[in-house]
C-alpha cells in the first residue's frame, strides 16, 4: 500500500512486539535490548568511507544447525561471505572483501523474530488452559447460555423515556463500555474464570436488559442515570466488574448456580435482620397477622378432619387402583408394590428422566410479532420445553397424595390440643422437609423455632410409614447418612458430632455437625411439636398448608407467609421463599447446591419475613393510633369490637360491611 520510503519511521509500529512484518515501516526503537542481542549475531561492514543508502535486499531467512557457540538455539541468519566484517563472530575464516559502502542497518534485523508457539506437553488426564475442565469443575457444571441474537436496536416500550434516536445513541456507548471492559478482562491471563467472558450475542443482550431496565424504572430521570452508568463503567476496576457479570449471569441464566461456595460462605453469616422493636411488642403485633382458614380450603388448606365415610371410600379407591399412580416429577404412569414385589422391586416403570425445575414462560412482548415470542424453557437446563424428556435421571418414578381424605386414611388428622399446663406459648416458626415412599410424600425431617428470636425449639428426623422410594436429597437436604449417623430422640442423651455428608462435593473445611435426634414416626413428631403449641399460639410458615398436612395438623391460628405477600395473580400462585427473602429481606437462603435445602435456615427466613411485615403493620397502625402497652395491643378510643380485629381506625368496621354489601 506504501512505499518504504520512511515516512512513518519515527511513528511507533502499533503491533509493537507483536509485530510480524520482515520490513516494517514504522519505527522499533523501544526494543534496544532485544537489538543488541541480535546485532551482535548480525553482519555489519566497517569502514572509513561514507555509507551508501541501502544495500540490496538480503536473501530468504535460513535455518541452520545450531553451533558451538549457542547450541541452544539456532543460527538465525545466513551470511554471504561478502557481507561479513571483521567483528563478525558467526564461525566464519573468510576475511571479509573490502568495499567503498557501508551498510545501513536494516529494520528487519534489528528487531527480535518471534518463535513459533510450542505446543504444551499435557500429561494424560490433565486438561490444558484452553480446554474444557475436568468432571466436577464450574464450567462442566454449569447449563449453556442461549442468548437470543438481537440487533443493537433499543427495545420497544409502552412509555419510551426518550427518543428513538438519543436511546440507540445512549444504547450504542453503553455497548461500547461493557465491551471494553470485557475485552480487558479477556486479555486478563491470570486467575480468569471463563465462563465470564461474553460473546457477542451475550454483549448486545446484557447492554439491551440494562437499558430496558432503566428505561422501565422511572423515565423522568432515564438520560441522567443511564449516562451515569456509563460513566461508572468507564472506570470500573475489573475486580467489580467480574463480580456484576457474576450477578448478572446469575440472575439471566444460572439461576444461581454460579459461584455456590461464595453464595454458601453468605448465607452462613447472614446479615442481621432488626425492625427496631422488642419481642414483647411484635408478639403483640403478631395478632394482627394471622389469616383466617374459612374459605381457603380449596387452596389445599384443611380445617376439619375428614369423616370415617371419606376414608373409607379412600382406601376403597387405592384397592382398586392397584397401586397404579401418577409420577410426580416425569407425568408418567407406574405402579407401586408396598412391601416390595417377588423381585424385590418397590415400583415398575424403570428409571425416572425429568427435569428438576418448573418451566419458565417469558412474558409476552408488543414486539414479539417481529421478532417472535420467546419459547419457554427449563432453567435447570435452559431445555426448550417439549425438545426433551429431561436432564436429570431417577432410579424410581415417585407419587405426591393431595387428597384430604386418601391423606387421612393413611393417618387421621388432628386438631392442635390445649395443653395441661394452660399457659400462653410464644408464637412458633417450623418448617418441614418430605421424602419420597410407597404411601406417598412423607415428612423425613421437622424443625421448629422461637417466633421472633429464632432459637431452636424442635429439630428431629422423622423414620416414614412407607418404604422410602427417594429422600429427595436434592431439595429436602436429607441423605441416608443422615439416618445413618441419627440417634434416637431423647433429651438427656445428646449426640456427639460427626462429619456432615460428602454428597459427592469436597469436605475440606467442613465443619463437623451434630447428628439429628430420631423419632419413629410422624405421629410421634406431630405430638412432640403440640407440645409447644397451644391452639391460640401463633404457628407460622411458607405455604404452611403443605406442612401442615404432611404432619396431619389442623391448627386454628396460623401466620403464612404466603398469604402475607400475596402473588400478583392470586392463589394459587405463589412467591418462592427464596425470592421473598431476595426481594424483602435482602438475603440469600437455599445456596447449598446438591446438599439441598436447610430447613431451620428456611424456618428462621420464614420468620424473619413476618417480622418485616410486622414492622410495616405497626407503623399503620401506630399513625391510627395504636399503642402496646405491656404485651397487648391496644385501639385507639372509640374504636368497635370489629375494627380492633382488623387492626384499622375507627369506623372502618362500618366501612368494611358497607363495602361488603355492595359488592353482593
Amino acid at each position: 500500500m506504501f512505499t518504504p520510503l520512511g515516512l512513518f519511521g519515527d511513528i511507533p509500529c502499533p503491533q509493537g512486539q507483536s509485530c510480524s512484518l520482515l520490513t516494517c515501516i514504522f519505527s522499533h526503537k523501544n526494543v534496544d535490548h532485544v537489538v543488541e542481542s541480535v546485532t551482535s549475531q548480525t553482519p555489519r561492514i566497517v569502514s572509513n568511507e561514507s555509507p551508501t543508502p541501502s544495500l540490496p535486499p538480503p536473501k530468504r531467512i535460513k535455518l541452520d544447525k545450531p553451533t558451538e557457540d549457542n547450541s541452544s538455539r539456532p543460527q538465525l541468519f545466513q551470511v554471504s561471505p561478502e557481507v561479513k566484517g571483521p567483528n563478525f563472530t558467526g564461525g566464519a575464516t573468510n576475511q571479509p572483501k573490502k568495499s567503498n559502502q557501508s551498510t545501513q542497518k536494516l529494520q528487519s534485523t534489528v528487531r527480535a523474530v518471534s518463535p513459533p508457539p510450542k505446543r504444551a506437553q499435557v500429561a494424560p488426564g490433565k486438561p490444558t488452559s484452553n480446554s474444557t475442565p475436568v468432571s466436577g469443575g464450574l464450567e462442566t457444571r454449569l447449563p449453556p447460555r442461549n442468548a437470543r441474537k438481537e440487533s443493537l436496536n433499543p427495545r420497544l416500550l409502552t412509555k419510551a423515556p426518550a427518543s428513538h434516536t438519543v436511546r440507540f445513541s445512549i444504547l450504542s456507548k453503553l455497548h461500547t463500555a461493557i465491551s471494553t471492559l470485557n475485552d480487558k478482562l479477556a486479555r486478563k491471563k491470570e486467575s480468569v474464570e471463563k465462563h465470564l467472558i461474553l460473546a457477542p450475542n451475550e454483549l448486545i443482550t446484557m447492554a439491551l436488559d440494562e437499558e430496558e431496565k432503566v428505561a422501565k424504572a422511572d423515565p423522568n430521570i432515564y438520560s441522567n442515570v443511564i449516562k451515569l452508568r456509563i460513566v461508572k463503567l468507564t472506570k470500573m476496576t475489573l475486580e467489580d466488574w467480574a463480580k456484576e457479570v457474576k450477578d448478572y449471569l446469575n440472575t439471566r441464566y444460572y439461576n444461581g448456580q454460579l459461584d455456590q461456595k461464595q453464595q454458601q460462605q453468605v448465607a452462613a453469616e447472614p446479615k442481621v435482620f432488626s425492625t427496631g422493636l422488642t419481642v414483647t411488642e411484635e408478639i403483640a403485633i403478631s395478632a394482627k397477622l394471622v389469616t383466617p382458614l374459612k374459605g381457603l380450603e380449596q387452596h389445599g388448606y384443611v380445617t376439619k378432619p375428614p369423616t370415617h365415610e371419606e376414608i373409607e371410600q379412600a382406601k376403597r379407591g387405592v384397592t382398586e387402583s392397584k397401586g397404579w399412580e401418577k409420577c410426580d416429577r416425569c407425568g408418567g404412569r407406574f405402579q407401586v408394590f408396598p412391601g416390595r414385589r417377588e423381585d424385590g422391586t418397590l415400583t415398575s416403570g424403570g428409571e425416572c428422566t425429568y427435569h428438576p425445575a418448573r418451566p419458565i414462560y417469558p412474558p409476552k412482548k408488543q414486539t414479539d410479532h417481529i421478532t417472535g415470542s420467546r419459547e419457554p424453557f427449563y432453567p435447570c437446563c435452559n431445555e426448550t420445553v417439549g425438545v426433551s424428556a429431561g436432564c436429570t435421571k431417577a432410579k424410581t418414578h415417585v407419587f405426591k397424595v393431595s387428597e384430604h381424605k386418601r391423606l387421612a386414611s393413611i393417618l387421621q388428622f388432628e386438631e392442635t390440643p390445649t395443653n395441661p399446663d394452660d399457659s400462653p406459648k410464644q408464637p412458633v416458626c417450623f418448617d418441614c422437609e418430605m421424602g419420597y415412599t410407597t404411601l406417598g410424600l412423607e415428612l423425613i425431617r421437622l424443625t421448629a423455632v422461637t417466633w421472633p428470636e429464632g432459637k431452636e425449639l424442635l429439630d428431629v428426623l422423622v423414620r416414614p410409614m412407607g418404604e422410602v422410594l427417594d429422600l429427595n436429597s436434592r431439595f429436602s437436604g436429607v441423605f441416608p447418612e443422615h439416618f445413618a449417623n441419627g440417634v434416637p430422640y431423647d433429651d438427656s442423651n445428646p449426640p456427639a458430632p460427626v462429619s456432615p455428608p460428602s454428597n459427592g462435593e469436597e469436605d475440606s473445611g467442613k465443619e463437623e455437625e451434630m447428628p439429628l435426634r430420631i423419632v419413629d414416626s410422624p405421629a410421634a413428631a406431630r405430638k412432640l411439636l403440640f407440645q409447644c403449641l397451644q391452639p391460640e399460639t401463633p404457628l407460622i410458615g411458607h405455604a404452611i398448608d403443605n406442612d401442615l398436612n404432611v404432619c396431619r395438623i389442623i391448627h386454628p391460628t396460623i401466620i403464612d407467609t404466603v398469604l402475607l405477600y400475596p402473588h400478583p395473580r392470586g392463589l394459587p400462585i405463589r412467591m418462592s421463599l427464596k425470592a421473598l427473602c431476595r426481594k424483602h429481606l435482602e438475603r440469600e437462603i437455599q445456596t447449598r447446591g446438591a446438599r439441598g435445602h436447610d430447613s431451620k435456615e428456611d424456618a428462621v427466613a420464614t420468620g424473619d419475613l413476618v417480622r418485616a411485615k410486622a414492622s410495616e403493620r405497626w407503623k399503620i397502625l401506630k399513625n391510627k393510633g395504636w399503642r402496646i402497652h405491656g404485651d397487648k395491643l391496644i385501639p385507639p378510643p372509640g374504636t368497635d369490637s370489629s375494627d380492633a380485629e382488623f387492626g384499622l381506625g375507627p369506623g372502618a368496621g362500618q366501612k368494611r360491611k358497607d363495602a361488603a354489601i355492595s359488592k353482593d
